[in-house]
């Protein structure tokens, strides 16, 4: 663990008691970009995607920076016909963060109070190193190892992912 700004994100790694690093660093224009800033490759990155299966009803994705959600591969993991990204108010709304600053880690909960669900890309636990998550604010990353993560979040894995 690092010092680290204060987030809801930051707040909530610390009490998971799991190892992470904090790397703060000044804006970035791409994936490339932001994987030089931290120290990482691109795939290591992981994009924390919201989703809507209906009302209220979101869940998280998260996804290797190298790769995209397949919509055909989720929509047949979650057994529904059809899926859709909020726009950017309705991401902050369900998880009380703008685009890319969203995380699971201090997520605002769903309307039951638990967290929303959260499905992690097999990918993410296949690969060696660790992964580099938002926390919670421009600029700001969490360095986690990926079986540390999953567990913590009680992510489903799936392959739910295709190249870029």
């Amino acid at each position: 663990m690092t010092d680290a700004p204060d987030t809801p994100a930051t707040r909530a790694l610390a009490q998971t008691g799991i190892e992470y690093e904090v790397t703060v660093h000044g804006p970035v224009r791409s994936l490339e970009e932001a994987a030089q800033a931290r120290g990482v490759e691109p795939r290591q990155i992981l994009k924390t995607l919201v989703v809507r299966r209906g009302e209220a009803d979101f869940l998280l994705v998260l996804v290797p920076g190298d790769r995209q959600i397949s919509w055909p591969k989720l929509r047949e993991y979650l057994g529904v016909c059809r899926l859709s990204m909020p726009d950017a108010e309705g991401a902050r709304e369900a998880t009380g963060y703008e685009r890319g600053t969203i995380t699971p880690f201090g997520a605002l909960p769903a309307p039951s109070g638990t967290p929303w669900p959260v499905i992690a890309d097999r990918l993410i636990v296949s690969r060696e190193g660790p992964v580099s998550i938002g926390a919670g604010a421009h600029g700001v990353a969490a360095s986690v190892h990926p079986a540390q993560l999953v567990e913590v979040l009680d992510a489903a894995i799936a392959d739910v992912t295709d190249p870029l």
